[in-house]
C-alpha cells in the first residue's frame, strides 16, 4: 500500500490538458508576447500585438475543441462547460477588438507594447478563470487576475494626469470591492463549510442554515464585491470617472469584458450554489437591477462627453443585465449570456467610433466632436448611429431582441415589475442615445473639430504654445492628430456593426448558442 501511495504521489495528480487548453493559450501568450517585447525591443511594436491575436485565436479555437464538453477540472475547481466556452467567445473577441483598437494607440507606446499586451491577456485569463470557477477560492484568485492588469492598463499613458487619476481610482474602488468580496466569500463559508459550489448548494438544501445571518451576510457582502466590478448602482461612482480618463481602447475593452466576467460568475455563483435562498436574495437583486436602471440612465442624459455617456449607459446596461440573473431561471441565464453578445458588438462599435474622432479632433471624446460627422465622414457616423439604437432598443437592431428576450425572462419568473421598469429606462435612454445620432446628421461641425491638415505635424505637448486643447479628463491618445481613419479601427467598429444588425434579423443562431450556454447551469430549471 505504502508503494503504491508514492508511486501515485510521484505521478503526480492528472490534469485535463484539453479542458485546461484555453487558458494555457492565454497564459502561454501574455508570457511569450512579454519575452519577444524583451527581445526584440522597440522593434517589436508589430510583433506583439500579432502574437496577442494570435494567443486569442488559438484561445477560441480551443474553446471551440472543447465546446460541448462540460467537465469539471482541476479537482473541481473550474467548470469547462458550454457557459465559460461561451463567455470565453466573447472575451477573447473583445481582446482581438482591444488589440485592434489600440495597435496604432498612445498607450501602448508610453506603457510600452509588450508590458500592454501581456496584461491584456493575463486580465482575460483572470476573466476566463472567474467565468469558470465553482470555487470560492477560484473565483476570488480570478477576480485579482483580472483586476490588477487592469489597475495598470488605467493608468497605461502615465504622462498624462487623467490616466493616472483613472488608474489610482480604480485601484482604490477595486481594493474595496475585492475585501468586501473577500469578506463575503469567508462568511459563505464559514456559514455552509465548503467552498464549492455544490457543497455549498448542498448545505443549504438541509434548510438549518439557509436563512442564517452569517449566510446572509456572506451573500449581501458577495453581491456588493461584484456589483462594484459589475458597475451596479450604487456602487457605480467610480465608473465615469475610471472611464473617461482611462485610454478608450481600455475604456472600451473593460466596458465589454469586466461585465462578462462579472455577470459570468454572477450567474454560476446564485443559480449553482445558492438557488435554494433564492426567496432570500431575489427581492434584494431585483431590488438593485432597478435602482441601476434608473441611476444609469438618468445619470447620461445631462453628459456632454461621449466617454462619461457610456460609462453611464453601461451602468444602465448592467441593470438590464442583473434583472437575467434575478430570475434564477435556464430562461433568465440563456436572456443574460444573449444580451452579453450583444451588448459587448455595441460597446465595440460606439468606442471605435469614439476612438477614431479622438485621434481626428480636438474635442477629443465631446459630444460636439461629433457634430456633422453623417456629412464628412458616414463610415464613422453609421456604425454609431446604429449602436446606439441598438444599446436603446430600436427594432431590427440585436438590442432590441436581447431586451426582448430579458422581458420575457422577466415576466415568466414572476418579476413583471421589473420588465416594466427595463421599459421605463429604455424610454429615458432615447433621451441622450438619440441627441448623439441628431448631432452626428443634424448638427453643423465646429471649425475647431476638423481633422488636422494632411501631413506629419510636430509633436506637441498638451499645455505648451501651439498644442491642441484636450478637454478636461479627456484622452487624446495620439502626439498628433491623425488625417484619416486608420483601417484597422474602422474595421473594428463595422464588424461590430454587421453583429448587430445580423442577430438583429436572424437571432436564432445566438439563440441556440445561448441556449447551450444556459442549459449547462443544470441546478435550475
Amino acid at each position: 500500500m505504502t508503494s503504491a501511495l508514492v508511486t501515485a504521489a510521484a505521478r503526480g495528480p492528472h490534469i485535463d490538458w484539453a479542458g485546461l487548453s484555453p487558458l494555457v493559450a492565454l497564459a502561454a501568450g501574455g508570457v511569450l508576447v512579454l519575452l519577444v517585447g524583451i527581445f526584440l525591443g522597440r522593434s517589436a511594436k508589430h510583433v506583439t500585438p500579432l502574437l496577442a491575436i494570435a494567443a486569442l485565436a488559438a484561445s477560441i479555437g480551443l474553446s471551440v475543441w472543447q465546446f460541448g464538453e462540460s467537465k469539471s477540472i482541476i479537482s473541481g475547481a473550474l467548470a469547462i462547460d458550454d457557459l465559460t466556452l461561451t463567455l470565453n467567445f466573447i472575451l477573447c473577441a473583445t481582446g482581438i477588438a482591444a488589440v485592434l483598437l489600440s495597435w496604432r494607440s498612445r498607450a501602448a507606446q508610453v506603457a510600452g507594447h509588450a508590458e500592454y499586451y501581456a496584461l491584456l491577456l493575463l486580465s482575460l485569463l483572470g476573466m476566463l478563470v472567474l467565468v469558470g470557477a465553482q470555487n470560492l477560492v477560484t473565483l476570488f484568485v480570478g477576480f485579482e487576475l483580472l483586476s490588477i492588469p487592469l489597475y495598470v492598463l488605467c493608468a497605461a499613458e502615465f504622462r498624462r494626469e487623467g490616466s493616472l487619476e483613472s488608474g489610482l481610482k480604480y485601484l482604490i474602488v477595486g481594493s474595496v470591492g475585492s475585501a468586501t468580496l473577500l469578506y463575503g466569500l469567508a462568511l459563505i463559508y464559514g456559514a455552509t463549510g465548503s467552498t464549492d459550489f455544490a457543497g455549498i448548494n448542498d448545505a443549504l438544501r438541509d434548510g438549518e442554515i439557509a436563512g442564517d445571518v452569517l449566510m446572509l451576510s456572506g451573500v449581501g457582502l458577495t453581491l456588493v464585491g461584484l456589483a462594484f466590478k459589475a458597475s451596479v448602482a450604487p456602487f457605480h461612482q467610480w465608473t465615469p470617472d475610471v472611464y473617461q480618463g482611462a485610454p478608450t481602447p481600455i475604456t472600451a475593452f473593460m466596458a465589454v469584458a469586466t461585465k462578462v466576467a462579472a455577470f459570468g460568475v454572477l450567474l454560476r455563483l446564485f443559480d449553482v450554489a445558492l438557488p435554494t435562498i433564492s426567496p432570500d436574495w431575489g427581492p434584494a437583486v431585483a431590488a438593485l437591477a432597478a435602482i441601476t436602471i434608473i441611476v444609469g440612465n438618468v445619470g447620461a442624459l445631462g453628459q456632454t462627453s461621449l466617454k462619461r455617456m457610456l460609462a453611464f449607459s453601461g451602468v444602465a446596461q448592467a441593470g438590464y443585465l442583473l434583472a437575467g440573473v434575478v430570475v434564477g431561471t435556464q430562461l433568465g441565464a440563456k436572456a443574460t449570456v444573449f444580451y452579453l453578445v450583444v451588448y459587448a458588438a455595441m460597446n465595440i462599435a460606439a468606442f471605435s467610433v469614439v476612438i477614431a474622432r479622438e485621434r481626428a479632433s480636438i474635442w477629443g471624446d465631446e459630444i460636439s466632436a461629433f457634430a456633422g460627422l453623417g456629412r464628412s465622414q458616414p463610415l464613422l457616423a453609421w456604425p454609431l448611429t446604429i449602436a446606439m439604437l441598438g444599446l436603446a432598443g430600436i427594432p431590427v437592431t440585436a438590442g432590441f431582441i436581447g431586451k426582448f428576450y430579458l422581458i420575457d425572462a422577466l415576466v415568466s419568473g414572476d418579476y413583471a415589475w421589473l420588465a416594466i421598469v427595463l421599459v421605463i429606462g429604455s424610454m429615458i435612454s432615447l433621451g441622450y442615445y438619440l441627441r448623439v445620432i441628431a448631432a452626428m446628421w443634424m448638427g453643423e461641425p465646429e471649425a475647431a473639430s476638423e481633422p488636422a491638415a494632411a501631413g506629419p505635424a510636430a509633436p506637441t505637448v498638451a499645455g505648451a504654445p501651439g498644442a491642441p486643447p484636450i478637454m478636461a479628463g479627456g484622452s487624446q491618445e495620439a502626439d498628433e492628430l491623425v488625417d484619416g481613419v486608420q483601417p484597422e479601427v474602422l474595421g473594428v467598429a463595422w464588424l461590430a456593426t454587421a453583429v448587430i444588425l445580423f442577430f438583429g434579423i436572424i437571432p436564432s443562431p445566438l439563440f441556440e448558442l445561448a441556449g447551450k450556454a444556459g442549459e449547462s447551469l443544470t441546478g435550475i430549471f
